[in-house]
């Protein structure tokens, strides 16, 4: 008479619940978060720097974005860089126009 076994399954967890899966991907996203980086005076200062250079001169740029603890990059032309709101806008490759807050920025790479 042969056993008939589930194998690996009777070990893994039943996931019968959609909250249970969303609650264990949204776990598994937290542990991947990182803390905002700080930036130093200088390093504030070179990026406007940076970007001041890139919209005088049409140079296409990256910028490395942080939101919700994760870094995102943007790549295109700076458009107009805004005192008041403290906002770079800039328009991407494939042509949309975007604003990003001066304080979520991480780093900026002028491409030319």
């Amino acid at each position: 008479m042969r056993i008939r076994d589930r194998g690996k399954l009777k070990f893994m967890p039943a996931h019968f619940m959609p909250e249970h899966r969303a609650l264990l991907r949204e776990l598994a996203r937290d542990e991947l978060r990182q803390p905002r980086p700080l930036l130093d005076e200088y390093e504030i200062q070179e990026l406007e720097n940076q970007i001041c250079f890139a919209m005088e001169y049409t140079y296409p740029v990256i910028i490395t974005k942080w939101w919700d603890g994760f870094t995102y990059e943007e790549t295109g032309h700076i458009h107009y860089l805004d005192p008041i709101r403290k906002r770079v806008r800039m328009v991407t490759e494939d042509g949309s126009a975007i604003s990003i807050d001066f304080a979520d920025i991480v780093k900026v790479i002028i491409k030319e």
